[in-house]
């Protein structure tokens, strides 16, 4: 998990408690509504307990984050990221409803805008806050399998119906030893019967110990013909404090090994070459290539060598950037494969309609793309990081077929 500087955990309260007081102010035009005075005390009584008690669990949090277990630092900042959301977002929308109606209302009476403005402000609010609760206790875990075909001109005869699985961003730490919800996952998977299976970075938040007991979970993978995974910018361990370099290099070096344990195969700038009756195609595989501050491990130039003139190339990169910067137009990689985004998270997908606030920081986020006749897939991810829910963006499995133009 990232860690935030004190100044920017401050400004969140402050900006936290501000929603508040305006909350506060608004919410007294419905609670005078209400006959009895107890009931009005304690609702006030209530709101500033779970106000005041979030703020100080906030602060107190990033004060202590350094003395608190690892595992029980990640509970509680996902806990308190989805108690934040859930709260401060219903509020602001709220706020800013009923001070609209009450400002420029043209509508109502003044008899009728002491009791039909505030009940408006109130569903304004109460509606994002059981969405936002739906997404965290309902979708978080509804894994969705997108089914593609591609056709290419250059891919072998030999290989036409290829089947490839796509997942990545598995955060695992996010889990928290709950084995059996990845377990329906893996069995959609395996249901799929792939060729290969694609994994495309990230697989813990940041530490290593989030693997305890994923090895026989992970391990029932199946496909056909191999298993390959590159490296997501959280498989680093450039998001913690470490105590000495030594730590964090034995951090790094346990999760490389890890892929061992489960038989994927870790590309790390590097190629496989598989062959079919004098075919062949060639599975190209980088370490995280990001804009700053995302470091680019990645090496595609390296990962190249030598197979410049093979007619088909798959590359396995984790962030979508790569693809604009120096995958297309430079190279005749057929098919990249990414991650990284998880589309935010929340976002509007209707037939061909999708939106999410990340497509105003990546230009690829989610689906597929093309330019001539290269090809990208954006995958939403199959775990989640920071806030835990999905809205709109369920954790996704991908199936991919290739096919001869």
């Amino acid at each position: 998990m990232r860690s935030y500087s004190f100044f920017t955990i401050i400004l969140l309260c402050l900006a936290i408690l501000l929603v508040d007081i305006l909350s506060f102010y608004w919410l007294q035009s419905i609670t005078q509504l209400l006959q009895s005075v107890f009931l009005q005390n304690f609702i006030n009584i209530v709101f500033w307990i779970f106000s005041v008690g979030l703020i100080t669990a906030i602060i107190s949090l990033r004060l202590r984050l350094q003395i608190i277990h690892p595992y029980l630092n990640q509970l509680l900042i996902t806990s308190l990221y989805g108690i934040t959301i859930a709260s401060f977002i219903p509020k602001l929308i709220f706020v800013i409803v009923i001070s609209i109606l009450y400002f420029s209302n043209y509508v109502f009476s003044d008899e009728e805008s002491l009791i039909v403005i505030p009940m408006i402000g109130l569903f304004a609010g109460f509606l994002p806050f059981l969405t936002i609760c739906y997404s965290i206790f309902r979708t978080l875990y509804r894994f969705k399998v997108h089914r593609l075909k591609i056709n290419f001109e250059e891919l072998p005869l030999n290989f036409d119906g290829l089947k490839i699985v796509h997942i990545s961003d598995l955060h695992l730490g996010s889990f928290r030893s709950r084995y059996h919800i990845l377990d329906r996952a893996i069995k959609l998977i395996n249901h799929l019967e792939p060729d290969f299976i694609f994994f495309t970075g990230d697989l813990v938040n940041n530490h290593a110990w989030e693997l305890k007991g994923w090895q026989s979970v992970l391990k029932k993978l199946n496909a056909k013909t191999g298993k390959f995974a590159v490296l997501g910018n959280h498989d680093y361990g450039d998001y913690g404090k470490w105590k000495s370099d030594e730590r964090k290099l034995a951090n790094f070096e346990s999760i490389k090994y890890f892929y061992k344990k489960i038989n994927f195969k870790l590309l790390l700038n590097e190629v496989v070459i598989f062959e079919k009756e004098g075919e062949e195609i060639a599975i190209v595989g980088v370490e995280n290539w990001g804009k700053p501050p995302f470091k680019q491990y990645g090496d595609l130039k390296k990962a190249l060598k030598g197979i410049e003139k093979n007619p088909f190339k798959i590359l396995l990169s984790h962030d979508p950037s790569h693809w604009n910067e120096e995958v297309k137009k430079n190279t005749n990689i057929a098919l990249t494969l990414s991650g990284h985004t998880h589309g935010m998270q929340a976002g509007i997908n209707i037939k061909s309609k999708n939106w999410s606030p990340i497509q105003y920081k990546y230009k690829q986020w989610a689906g597929l793309y093309k330019h001539f006749n290269q090809y990208l897939y954006v995958t939403r991810g199959l775990g989640w990081m920071g806030f835990p829910g999905r809205l709109g963006m369920r954790p996704e499995i991908t199936l991919i077929e290739l096919h001869r133009q």
